[in-house]
């Protein structure tokens, strides 16, 4: 039998042989039969036709040195596109090709042990065939490769965001234009340096997370504080991702960095927006309540109590009614202003809405520092606020409630500081009353 024909009758078990030593290498771990065996089936039969073919003398020479015409592409050129999109290294992709040649070799060589002069002819033409299925489909390779290389470095340089790469000590080996111009560095003054070099001050916490990747192959993503000698940024976040060589170790790290500073100040504006009364800018309910359970955690924590001061406006509706809403709004910004003047910075002041706000004063386990505070509070408001040449008083009624002794929640503490603060109101103006239980 011609070696063309074997091949012919007994390529699956040669198909075999490929699909069993494809499964050995790493990029090929994950395929399924059908990405195994890709287009092996196809240049075995290109290969028996060839064996077929008559070959005038200088055809047999190019051949002899892997060079044949074709006007078509073969599938070892697909084979070698196919292979390289797939992430095979060039080692992996010859490799499959000996693989196929020691298959066939081992199946015929088996079959017909006498050697005759047809059989040495055809195993030659059989070589000749395979070094040239090797040829075109490394050809093809470096074509994809040079294109995919030249495409992907057109778009490093059109990329707005710094890309670099950097070694297994950190250093940058790689670097695209816009790192060189957020840096404000000639690539010359990049390369070879590490970011400790470079005297950025993210550094340590930069190498500690480079060095977490490299040793564990995951990506990270990070984020940094820094304004560059460009004058580009403030906040950035990062991603770093190992990159392995053909034997799956760790060789490098690229790096993908941006600017996000418009991005960090547009999310706190919003998240401001929807924490703080829009009117005074003081924290509104929300945020209010978020602080209150805050503190009664902190309080369980170190066993200290706090104090809520519940506050209503007396006489804000006359102002309303008689100088109108924005004289109105106008008076409620200088109060806030006024009530965070009388309260310490790790104090809260916020507005529930309307003419009613809450002072949250923590650490205050003695009552004779929250009526200090209270009754300041009072004596402030009870100063004339000038306002386009009018001297609008008012008064307040505070309410009064302690924790953890006269409740335990948020709700329940706004609840008996609401009642203390309308006992205080019954009271008079300029009143503050501490919540007293009902009795039993």
């Amino acid at each position: 039998m011609r070696l063309a024909d074997f091949i012919r009758t007994e390529i699956e078990p040669i198909l075999q042989d490929w699909e069993a030593f494809a499964k050995t290498l790493l990029h090929a771990e994950d395929m399924d039969q059908v990405g195994l065996r890709d287009h092996a089936r196809n240049m075995l039969l290109e290969i028996a036709d060839d064996l077929e073919s008559v070959q005038s003398e200088t055809e047999q020479v190019a051949k002899s040195k892997g060079h044949e015409f074709r006007d078509r592409e073969s599938w070892a050129e697909i084979h070698g596109e196919d292979r390289q999109s797939s992430g095979f290294s060039v080692i992996e992709t010859v490799s499959e090709f000996r693989a196929l040649r020691a298959s066939v070799v081992s199946h015929w060589t088996k079959a017909y042990r006498a050697k005759t002069g047809q059989h040495i002819e055809d195993l030659t033409r059989f070589h000749e065939a395979i070094d040239q299925a090797v040829a075109e489909s490394l050809e093809q390779y470096a074509t994809v490769k040079e294109m995919e290389t030249r495409l992907f470095g057109a778009i490093l340089l059109a990329s707005p965001d710094p890309i670099y790469v950097l070694d297994l000590e950190g250093r940058f080996v790689y670097a695209n234009k816009a790192t060189a111009d957020l840096f404000a560095l000639r690539l010359e003054e990049i390369i070879g340096n590490s970011t400790f070099d470079l005297g950025f001050p993210f550094a340590m916490d930069f190498q500690r997370n480079l060095e977490k990747v490299i040793a564990e192959q995951s990506t990270h993503r990070g984020k940094f504080v820094h304004t560059f000698a460009s004058g580009h940024g403030e906040k950035f976040e990062y991603l770093l991702a190992p990159v392995l060589d053909e034997h799956g170790k760790t060789e490098a790290t690229v790096c993908i960095s941006r600017d996000i500073t418009a991005q960090t100040l547009a999310e706190e504006k919003i998240w401001h927006s929807a924490h703080h009364d829009l009117l005074t800018g003081l924290p509104n309910r929300r945020l209010f309540l978020d602080r209150l359970e805050q503190a009664i955690k902190h309080s369980r924590r170190s066993n200290a109590d706090f104090a809520l001061l519940f506050l209503d406006l007396d006489g804000f509706k006359d102002v309303n009614d008689s100088l109108g809403h924005d004289m109105g709004d106008r008076l409620l910004v200088a109060v806030a202003r006024r009530l965070n003047e009388c309260v310490r910075e790790e104090d809260t002041v916020a507005r529930l809405g309307g003419d009613e706000f809450t002072v949250l004063l923590v650490g205050a386990s003695e009552q004779d520092d929250v009526v200090t505070v209270a009754q300041n509070i009072i004596e402030q408001l009870a100063k004339p606020f000038c306002l386009d040449e009018e001297n609008i008083r008012i008064s307040v009624s505070i309410g009064i409630t302690v924790f953890p002794q006269d409740a335990a929640t948020p709700a329940t503490l706004l609840e008996t500081a609401d009642k203390a603060m309308y006992k205080a109101k019954r009271a008079g103006a300029n009143q503050l009353c501490f919540y007293q239980p009902a009795p039993v």
